[in-house]
């Protein structure tokens, strides 16, 4: 009998499927509440809306040159100046999508594709991080959790705080967020840092390849360190290179060129110690730390130098600053080489010191050990005796040490007693240079020593020395102010003295001419040229030594001068910037201005917080300045700065020590040298109508100085460094310093044209010696 066929018994899924529906929607269900909790705060504190409009990062402040340049930058622990997207080359912001973030435009802050593949390949397929989710790990929690549980809160949190950004930014504008943040290492805090200190350049000037090596840098900056890992970065910027062959942003002819180049760095540290005007920098420190002061913020807080993002813009000039830099360097190591050729034990047992005995130097050198920064730290910090203190000197020591090599300021590592390095570093000469423009105010350069890091006391400003002839003109200018004199009136050059008990001498006063030459009759502006005592001494006598306080006084001189007749002659000590300030006055047509420095302060956001105002005031007559100026001529024309108009071959000792000579100057210059006794400090004030600059040159100690006025001189030490900055400035043409005549007033009553005199004196030919070589 047949069978009834069974039917196949049918599986039912239908259970599996609604396991699967449940498990799936409530894994997405669990996904929203931990993200819901995320973002109430239950792993950590999330930033609100407020926060995400303004991340909070350490900006630091930017000092910028009046050419829109960036002279330095103030900051503790963060080197960062933010730039904008459009600032960013193309090539770079390509080279950080194909290396990055791919799919970077198709996505709101979370890669699904590249998350899902980082799931199912356990991460060995590369990391699913896009560049909003690396933005919010820099600006909310740093550094990743080492521990597991941590680290997946972290990458949540991420992930929310990415899809706000996404909302609260443009891609453009997370672009140059990240860009900002990231720290480049060694002191490069954002990409304008990076490009700076590892290409010299600004973002905008990168080419491929180096933004190919700043953008390899964002996986591991610590790894990837150009400067400790060079072909370990080189590596990783190919890898760059050819994520971009392979997106389409390059081609491969392109990239296989760029792959056989080497990084071609050109290392340039920002740091408080080197770059361009670091003297500067330092007065500056000061001066916005007192308007920090003296200006809080809206809400009554105060600004932070550091942090703040500020912007100060002042008068300095990039370029004058590096030809004033640049000027310094060249005549100062040259310079330099004669003193230490002068100063070797066969020629000087007490060498950098002259005329002093072994006890002065013990005792000079000791005081300098008591005031020197090892012993502050000793003393302060670590709680040392003295007599622990002073035994460490003599104890030879690992240092680095400055020197002048080829030129180039350098350093030597050397193992030294601190005792012998404080002598060593007394033989150095010093330098103190500032240009500023007499109509504005305007400190066009500012130079205060030779080295920054190893010279920190500024010649410009902090030091006063003995200004020497320098201060005759201000005798001068009193004697045209009160008595009206000509520069072609004649005086007698004879001795001549002040007696005892007039204007305050307990004895006579009887100064005497370098060289002791006297005899016949000078012209006023032969007397100045020259630097003739005598007649200097003559002026002072009709005008009294109070008019000639008063008159610098007005011209912006701050420090004590005794009223007594020797001042005539610059015994008072003066800085740089008070003389610049003072002279600049005759330029200016006997009006006053304060040196400026800083034009304005701005915020992050370039809300301007302070705007100078220009101080000035009337000292002198249009016709006094003018005819000072025309005095002050004759000192480049036949006088002491004379060799500044020569041209030809260079003469004698000159060869070894006059940087530039002969320069060739034709263009009028209004000047005057200055040496003081034993040719320990030397000076020249040079003049055109638009630029007045000082310089002075000298060592540390008095004592430690040339034997003799021909190399001592302020035309031999001081006066090539003016030259060669001058020379410079003409050249470029951008700068527009003036090679014209000064302005005469227009109603002239005084005769400045010594041709047109009665009798029969020639200009500098009756002083007896040559006058480049002998007076001072």
């Amino acid at each position: 009998m047949a069978t009834k066929k069974q039917a196949p018994e049918t599986q039912d899924f239908s259970k599996y499927i609604r396991w699967f529906w449940m498990l799936f929607s409530g894994g997405i269900l669990f996904a929203i509440l931990i993200f819901l909790l995320a973002s109430w705060g239950l792993f950590g504190e999330m930033p609100d809306h407020t926060i995400l409009e303004n991340p909070k990062t350490n900006l630091a402040a930017e000092i910028i040159s009046s050419d829109g340049k960036t002279l330095g930058k103030f900051y503790l622990n963060d080197n960062r100046t933010p730039v904008e997207y459009e600032e960013l080359p193309q090539h770079l912001i390509d080279a950080l999508i194909a290396t990055e973030d791919a799919r970077f435009h198709k996505h709101s802050g979370i890669d699904a594709v590249g998350t899902l593949r980082a799931i199912v390949k356990m991460g060995s397929g590369g990391g699913a991080s896009t560049i909003s989710q690396q933005l919010a790990k820099q600006l909310f929690h740093g550094e990743g959790s080492k521990n597991k549980a941590g680290r997946l809160t972290q990458k949540i949190k991420e992930w929310i705080i990415a899809t706000r950004l996404e909302r609260q930014y443009t891609k453009e504008e997370i672009i140059a967020q990240y860009f900002n943040i990231y720290d480049f290492l060694n002191n490069a805090d954002g990409i304008r840092s990076a490009a700076r200190i590892y290409f010299g350049k600004e973002p905008k000037d990168l080419d491929l390849k180096e933004s190919a090596m700043l953008v390899g840098m964002f996986q591991n900056s610590s790894f990837f360190n150009p400067r400790k890992r060079p072909e370990l970065t080189l590596q990783r910027r190919n890898v760059v290179l050819a994520q971009m062959e392979k997106y389409d942003f390059i081609d491969e002819k392109v990239k296989d060129s760029l792959q056989k180049t080497p990084l071609d760095l050109n290392y340039s540290p920002e740091s408080h110690r080197e770059g361009l005007a670091t003297y500067f920098r330092t007065y500056l420190d000061g001066f916005m730390k007192d308007w920090i002061k003296n200006n809080p913020k809206p809400d009554g807080t105060k600004w932070n130098l550091y942090n703040d993002g500020l912007k100060i813009h002042t008068t300095i000039d990039y370029r004058m600053q590096l030809y004033a830099e640049n000027a310094v360097q060249q005549h100062m190591s040259r310079l330099q080489a004669e003193f230490f050729k002068q100063n070797t034990p066969e020629r000087n047992a007490t060498a950098p010191f002259i005329d002093l005995s072994k006890e002065e130097i013990q005792s000079l050198l000791k005081s300098s050990m008591k005031q020197s920064e090892r012993w502050r730290k000793m003393k302060y910090d670590l709680g040392k005796s003295d007599k622990e203190i002073e035994a460490s000197f003599y104890k030879p020591t690992e240092m680095s040490i400055f020197a002048w090599k080829k030129g180039k300021a350098t350093e030597i590592d050397t193992t030294m007693k601190p005792i012998d390095s404080i002598r060593y570093y007394k033989t150095f000469l010093r330098t103190g240079m500032m240009s500023m423009d007499p109509q504005t105010g305007h400190v066009k350069a500012w130079v205060g020593g030779i080295n920054y890091r190893h010279f920190q006391y500024d010649m410009v400003k902090q030091g006063k020395r003995q200004v020497g002839s320098t201060f005759k003109p201000f005798v001068y200018a009193a004697a045209i102010d009160q008595l009206h004199y000509s520069p072609c009136d004649v005086f007698p050059d004879t001795p001549f003295c002040i007696e005892k008990g007039k204007y305050g001498n307990v004895e006579d006063w009887c100064p005497k001419n370098s060289g002791g030459d006297y005899g016949g009759t000078r012209t006023l502006k032969d007397a100045l040229a020259n630097s003739v005592n005598t007649i200097t001494a003559r002026l002072m006598d009709k005008v009294g030594p109070r008019p000639v306080i008063d008159l610098v006084e007005k011209l912006g001189v701050e420090s004590d001068i005794p009223a007594v007749p020797s001042i005539a002659l610059g015994t008072a000590d003066l800085s740089v910037y008070e003389m610049v300030g003072a002279y600049a006055a005759f330029a200016n047509k006997g009006v006053y201005t304060k040196p400026v420095m800083v034009t304005t302060i701005e915020d992050k956001n370039g809300t301007v917080l302070y705007q100078f105002k220009p101080e000035t005031r009337d000292v002198l007559g249009e016709e006094e300045a003018y005819v000072t100026v025309k005095l002050l001529e004759g000192v480049t024309q036949f006088g002491s700065g004379a060799r500044l108009r020569r041209t030809g071959e260079p003469y004698g000792i000159y060869k070894e020590i006059i940087t530039g000579f002969p320069y060739g100057f034709t263009n009028p210059i209004a000047g005057k040298t200055g040496t003081t006794q034993n040719q320990s400090d030397g000076w020249f004030m040079g003049m055109v109508p638009n630029l007045v600059t000082g310089v002075w040159v000298g060592a540390e100690d008095r004592a430690a100085h040339f034997r003799s006025i021909a190399y001592g001189q302020g035309a031999s030490m001081a006066l090539p460094i003016w030259a060669l900055y001058m020379k410079s400035c003409l050249e470029d043409k951008t700068l527009d310093v003036s090679t014209g005549n000064f302005q005469a007033p227009l109603n002239l009553s005084i005769n400045v044209d010594c041709s047109k005199s009665s009798g029969n004196y020639v200009e500098g030919g009756n002083s007896g010696s040559t006058p480049d070589d002998l007076n001072f």
